[in-house]
């Protein structure tokens, strides 16, 4: 017959004012999560007792029948409408303000996604400068280019570069297709010396 020595606690265990880990070694048991299991094999009937951090503790409203007045009903179903709608709205990038006074978390969660709105707003008017700047540098680099392209075109249109070329050519020199009129000539001359 095995002993039962698992200690089923809830996690996460930091949320213990008790070192659980020490009182688990102290007692024979291991401890494993109780959130994670479905079954409670092998469970130890003799757990040490534990509590939760105070600054942990949640204050819970509790509801009991009759407890919650009409009117406040009507208060928290409207905050609520108010919250869906505001919520839609922004889900379809209207982001809009319902009717009437809204509540305090309804306020609030209007304030932030107005704030979310205005930030997304400044970041596409940024993306759209940087973009519009981009769209001129191509523009000016694209005038650029004709007029460098243009300039070839008038350099290599010289009727005497040309037929400094041709007589380079025919005589088997290499030169640079950019090369200037007086480098094309020097070789020109060098060719007559030999």
């Amino acid at each position: 017959m095995s002993k039962n020595n698992i200690w089923y606690l809830a996690g996460p265990f930091h949320q213990y004012q008790e070192d659980i880990k020490a009182l688990a070694k102290e007692h024979g048991l291991v401890i494993v999560d109780a959130n994670a299991v479905e079954s409670r094999k092998g469970e130890a009937d003799d757990v040490p007792e534990v509590t939760i951090r105070p600054e942990l503790l949640v204050s819970a409203v509790v509801v009991e029948a009759g407890g919650l007045s009409q009117d406040h009903f009507d208060l928290l179903t409207a905050e609520l409408a108010s919250i869906g709608v505001i919520v839609e709205s922004f889900a379809e990038q209207a982001l809009e303000r319902p009717q009437g006074e809204l509540g305090e978390t309804a306020g609030r969660l209007f304030q932030v996604l107005e704030a979310v709105n205005a930030g997304v707003a400044s970041l596409q008017r940024e993306r759209d400068g940087e973009v519009e700047k981009a769209g001129k540098f191509q523009e000016e680099n694209g005038h650029l280019r004709a007029e460098i392209e243009a300039l070839r075109q008038t350099a290599s249109s010289d009727p005497e570069v040309e037929q400094l070329k041709a007589k380079l050519t025919e005589a088997g020199v290499t030169y640079r297709a950019n090369a200037s009129k007086e480098s094309l000539q020097k070789l020109v001359d060098d060719l007559d010396k030999k």
